[in-house]
């Protein structure tokens, strides 16, 4: 049972939706008992013996705070229907008991563990109001009172500094960050928090979750560190280079464009950058590599990556044992005879070059067959006596291939069981077990929707691969790349080092789909047939922006509905270049939250910087937790991934928690972890990547030129299963189809493949 739940058994569930500020103001007094507690974000319920003389309810995040504690408190005031008056807490300050009285009420409340009630008068009576200081620099005296060993004298110390310690971290960040983000500082660096971040606040850049060069920056100056000073160039560059892999996808970037970008946001010059540059390398946080006439530059972690996946796409392609042509020949038609059909030369060419190869790459668009060539693979490898692992990387996406091949399918975080240990920038650090020392049991790896594979999780995948196995690599070229950095797909095909099908051929009952036949001529830079009327792809002209988006909120809501019976929340997929505008995911979420989900004044609801989150809204996962436990029925498991889609089914602002239904996977979801969500009733093409929807719903409205491209239009357009609608302008679609660019990515793969190929 998960810790929201217990609450709401012991107490009851609040009403979110009567919350309501009732005026700002401050509080003191004496923690009377900590009602309820959530140790992973520090969010409690207490109940407060005031300096008035009352009794008040206080809930806010004090991770510190224990029974005894003497606070002063700055909030606002709130009246729950459920619960009355309440103080929810903006800002606080935690004391020390100092009289004898309220030094023993608040070591007998078992705040310092190994201290109970009789301990702790037996403690108080002997030293008094030092009672504190003996604890905390004479431990050795506390021996003297019986029952306490000299061990325990130790452990009781150790226990008290411990909580000092977080005092002092609170205290000290209170004011430049909240008291979640000092929580996760603490958890990063223990006791060494302040002088961490006294002896150079930019260490916190890139190490605590939610901490970036910006936040780090602003508290750095506010220390007083120069504009100049060393150690916020280096912070910047470095920061520079991982979020153009972030945000851009590159896996390095070249020296003069790294140095000139971080000297225009630093406000600094080219030649402190290269200094910055240069120190940063020669401390091995930054590789440089040769290219030409200049240098490109890798944060460590990605050149070893990229080094590693093309040392071991060519060990995989060399050491694989190469079935006999004959045979190969003889599994084809064999398989042909059993399922009655006849292969394509490009499908026979497929299979045999995944039999003949160690690694072998099948790329083609909708509707020709690659998943064909994967079941009558599976077929062979059984027959072979060979164990084969599906997987792809989204959940929606190994969904689909489990569905389209009758057997189990795994994402790649699964199928290499991936876990977290210590901690890095994300809380703890993401790692998996399935690697070169725990190698995966499969003689074949076959992998889905490869364009969606990044560099860091092709090199984890590659790494777990045993010796000897094939690696079958599957995806659709010309969609999006992925979204994390690198070009895998492109990179591996380009290169030309290891066997490629692409299939081309359109099979007749996809070419009875205007899906599929208007998908490839987008794709050969075609206008799509936009004027029949009774196939499963519509364009609908509309001129305005505000029109555009007025017509994508009536098909949701009424016209589609009442043509088709479709249900709008888990039919209808609204899928847009674009965050901003009027076609943009901001807008139509919140357009079309209002028209299907509406406030009412009974479902509960929060808000979250400028979104309302209420209970029965559409929201997605937008970052791989594999921590979120899940129930399905009498089922547990654990896991929800970027992409994933689910609505709201409860809110709890007592335990700030809710609960969400993904699939019908039910997940307790805490208020900490809403950087992660986001409303799903439009998203971006990007964020669709991997899925399918019955309905999709294109809005083509001016955007920026980067965003209106041929690809993300073709990625866009394939997520549809049953029925495409395109609402907008002509000139729009004209536009998308013609714009050929690319983003760019800085990668080396291509040519280390190739340099190992020539080995």
């Amino acid at each position: 049972m998960s810790p929201g739940s217990i609450f709401e058994e012991a107490y009851g569930r609040p009403d979110a939706g009567s919350a309501g500020a009732a005026g700002g103001g401050t509080l003191s007094g004496t923690v009377e008992e900590i009602i309820y507690a959530r140790e992973d974000t520090g969010f409690v319920i207490l109940s407060l013996e005031g300096d008035d003389g009352g009794l008040h309810s206080v809930l806010g995040v004090m991770p510190d705070v224990t029974e005894g504690d003497l606070l002063r408190l700055r909030g606002r005031w709130e009246n729950n229907a459920r619960y009355g008056r309440q103080f929810r807490v903006l800002e606080y300050e935690r004391e020390l008991p100092s009289d004898v009285a309220a030094i023993e009420r608040y070591l007998s409340s078992g705040a310092i563990r190994g201290i109970r009630l009789k301990t702790a008068h037996k403690i108080v009576a002997q030293f008094g109001e030092d009672t504190f200081d003996v604890i905390e620099n004479h431990p050795e005296w506390l021996a003297e009172v019986p029952g306490i060993t000299v061990k325990r004298a130790r452990e009781i110390s150790e226990e008290f500094k411990k909580q000092s310690d977080m005092r002092g971290t609170v205290m000290f960040f209170r004011d430049y960050f909240g008291p979640e983000l000092t929580m996760r500082i603490y958890k990063r660096f223990g006791s060494e928090s302040v002088s961490v971040a006294k002896e150079n606040p930019y260490a916190l850049c890139g190490e605590v979750q939610g901490i970036g060069f910006d936040r780090a920056d602003a508290m750095a100056r506010s220390m007083g560190y120069p504009e100049d000073s060393p150690s916020r160039i280096e912070c910047g560059v470095r920061h520079v280079l991982v979020s153009n892999a972030a945000q851009n996808g590159h896996v390095c970037l070249p020296e003069d464009k790294l140095t000139a970008t971080a000297a225009g946001m630093l406000h600094v010059t080219e030649d402190a950058a290269k200094d910055a540059l240069a120190v940063l390398i020669s401390q091995g946080e930054l590789i440089a590599e040769r290219d030409g006439d200049g240098r490109l530059i890798y944060e460590k972690h990605a050149y070893a990556d990229e080094k590693y996946i093309a040392k071991k796409l060519s060990t995989i392609d060399r050491k694989c044992i190469p079935i006999d042509a004959g045979n190969v020949d003889s599994f084809i038609n064999k398989e042909e005879m059993s399922r009655g059909i006849r292969y394509a030369d490009a499908q026979r060419r497929a299979i045999a070059d995944a039999l003949v190869h160690g690694v072998m790459v099948l790329t083609g668009g909708p509707g020709t067959g690659k998943t064909t060539v994967v079941r009558a693979l599976l077929d062979i490898f059984d027959s072979m006596d060979l164990d084969t692992a599906l997987a792809a990387p989204t959940g929606r996406a190994a969904k689909r291939l489990s569905e389209a091949t009758s057997r189990e399918a795994r994402t790649v975080h699964r199928l290499l069981e991936a876990e977290y240990a210590g901690e890095g920038a994300d809380g703890r650090r993401l790692t998996f077990r399935r690697c070169e020392k725990d190698l995966l049991d499969e003689h074949v790896i076959i992998i889905d929707e490869a364009s969606m594979l990044d560099s860091a999780l092709t090199a984890a995948l590659l790494r777990a691969i045993k010796p000897g196995a094939r690696l079958i690599i599957i995806g659709d070229a010309d969609q999006l790349p992925s979204v994390g950095a690198g070009n895998v797909l492109h990179d591996i095909i380009d290169s030309g080092a290891f066997a490629t099908v692409c299939l081309t051929e359109i099979f007749r009952q996809a070419q009875e789909s205007l899906i599929v036949t208007n998908a490839h001529a987008i794709n050969r830079g075609e206008m799509p047939t936009l004027d029949v009327r009774d196939r499963d792809f519509f364009f609908l002209q509309r001129v305005s922006d505000v029109e555009i988006a007025a017509t994508v909120v009536d098909l949701c809501v009424k016209r589609l509905p009442a043509a088709y019976g479709v249900d709008p929340m888990s039919g209808i997929q609204v899928i847009t270049p674009s965050r901003r505008g009027a076609g943009g995911t901001q807008n139509l979420n919140a357009l079309l939250q209002r028209a299907l989900n509406p406030g009412d004044g009974e479902k509960r609801e929060l808000r979250f910087r400028d979104v309302i989150f209420r209970v029965g809204d559409k929201v997605m996962q937008t970052r791989n937790n594999y921590e979120l436990e899940w129930t399905r029925g009498n089922k547990e498991g654990v896991g929800i991934f970027n992409g994933d889609i689910g609505v709201i089914e409860a809110i709890n602002t007592s335990s700030q928690s809710m609960t969400l239904n993904f699939d019908d996977r039910i997940v307790d979801y805490s208020f900490s972890d809403l950087d992660d969500m986001e409303l799903a009733y439009a998203i971006t093409v990007h964020k669709s990547q991997g899925s399918e929807y019955p309905i999709v719903i294109i809005p083509m409205y001016g955007a920026p030129e980067m965003l209106l491209t041929r690809n993300l239009f073709y990625t866009a357009v394939t997520r549809a299963q049953k029925m495409v609608i395109l609402v907008g302008r002509q000139d729009v679609v004209r536009t998308m189809v013609e714009n050929k660019r690319q983003m760019l990515r800085y990668t080396g793969l291509c040519r280390r493949i190739r340099e190992k190929a020539g080995d």
